[in-house]
């Protein structure tokens, strides 16, 4: 999941959106009649571009099979969905391949919106991948999303300050209370995900599972699965978050903050440490390039794995990224795996790497020589995104997730009993006795 960043009448935004991604349709490969090879429509995630091309390269080497058109989704995770999930309720079959983030899975699947990919199928389109990303595009045993990218987001932290502060993010035991008081001492900032939003329940999801814990337990159950926050695991996450946003360690905009004003926050004067994804040292090398970032700022930054919660216990790094579903009501499902073996290919994989700074589901990729000029924390990617923690795999996601930072927000309002009262309507959400 990277950089997903994220009052109106639902109903008039769902039209708004679904009116602005018609007029916004781009055209690859021609469209139209189907008297010739048919055309595909792909629904992508917003990129710089990196989508299209493998799109258009996919429909040359094709061979006149098939032609393909892309149409771009909302750029927040929440209006993707939204566009998705009316299109293919309403059985959609102009859909023959989306994107979609890696949460949605289990939902467009278990609601029967994605076509499953077949074993052998399965078996050609995950060679080579790492295992994490492809469990998140699994249901009930079955492959429905391939994974398109990955992610998982790392530590940043700046050199200059860790050392002044005698204290070395890299090491195996480096916990997030080591993170708070090492900021508190040197009256700097921590800057993560405390918005109301997406990234706020992946920084919660990540603490839980870093704990030992789990945010909802049973997931095959369906409604009746258990919220699980009322742990160990569960109170000493809450302990971070609220010990964090009541210190002087927390910026200001922390419950407003997403990745882009974590980012502003890290390489402004204020900044020590970030947590974030792999995209922001090719987007600070990128300011610095025009001019709008110091270099020495780009040179002072160092990365690490995920911090731990306890000492003892390896952190579970938050996994994100997107799968390729085929739609249930496609009338070329053929033609469209087809298009997803293309697409998905390693190289086209690692390409995107390199041209969007979206990092790859293949293991391999991390080996290429291209790649490792690029990523000197190739590694460390590779290896936070194999150890990831996914969010929960339930087709209820939606709901739990909403429930989740509802509760918890603003991150200073977080107390040891916030646990206990986000199990309890977590449940209630499921159950239908209370509303979002």
């Amino acid at each position: 999941m990277k950089r997903i960043q994220f009052a109106h009448s639902p109903i008039r935004r769902v039209i708004a959106l679904a009116s602005a991604s018609m007029v916004a349709a781009t055209l690859l490969s021609g469209c139209g009649s189907e008297s010739g090879p048919p055309t595909l429509t792909w629904y992508i995630l917003p990129d710089n571009g990196g989508s299209a091309a493998r799109a258009e390269q996919c429909a040359a080497a094709s061979g006149g099979a098939y032609k393909v058109r892309i149409e771009s989704l909302p750029s927040t995770a929440t209006a993707q969905r939204e566009q998705m999930v009316r299109r293919l309720a309403a059985g959609d079959s102009s859909i023959d391949v989306v994107s979609l983030d890696v949460v949605f899975t289990a939902e467009f699947s278990h609601a029967g919106f994605l076509r499953p990919y077949t074993a052998e199928e399965k078996s050609r389109l995950t060679a080579g991948m790492l295992p994490a990303p492809v469990e998140t595009g699994m249901w009930e045993d079955k492959l429905f999303g391939a994974p398109y990218k990955s992610n998982a987001q790392l530590l940043w932290y700046r050199k200059s300050l860790a050392a002044a502060a005698g204290v070395d993010p890299t090491s195996p035991s480096f916990t997030w209370d080591d993170m708070l008081k090492a900021a508190v001492g040197q009256g700097k900032k921590i800057s993560t995900q405390g918005q109301r939003y997406e990234g706020y329940m992946v920084w919660i999801n990540a603490l839980v599972l870093s704990g030992g814990g789990e945010v909802l337990q049973d997931v095959e159950a369906g409604r009746n699965a258990k919220p699980s926050l009322a742990s160990p695991a569960g109170e000493k996450a809450a302990e971070i978050v609220g010990n964090l946003a009541r210190s002087s360690a927390a910026p200001v905009d922390l419950s407003n903050a997403a990745e882009e004003q974590a980012r502003a926050t890290f390489q402004s004067e204020q900044g020590m440490f970030m947590l974030n994804w792999p995209y922001v040292l090719a987007a600070a090398r990128s300011a610095a390039e025009a001019g709008t970032l110091d270099q020495a700022i780009v040179d002072d930054i160092g990365w690490a794995r995920y911090p731990r919660v306890f000492a003892d216990r390896p952190s579970a790094p938050p996994l994100g990224g997107a799968n390729l579903g085929v739609g249930a009501y496609s009338k070329h499902p053929d033609q469209a795996v087809q298009l997803v073996e293309c697409i998905n290919a390693e190289p086209k994989a690692t390409k995107y790497m390199l041209d969007e700074s979206e990092p790859s589901p293949y293991a391999a990729s991390y080996d290429a020589p291209e790649i490792r000029e690029e990523y000197a924390n190739a590694d460390l990617i590779r290896e936070s995104i194999a150890e990831g923690g996914p969010r929960p795999l339930t087709p209820f996601y939606t709901d739990v997730a909403g429930a989740i930072t509802q509760t918890w927000h603003p991150p200073a309002s977080v107390t040891e009993q916030t646990p206990k009262e986000s199990d309890q309507f977590v449940a209630d959400v499921l159950a239908g006795r209370r509303l979002l």
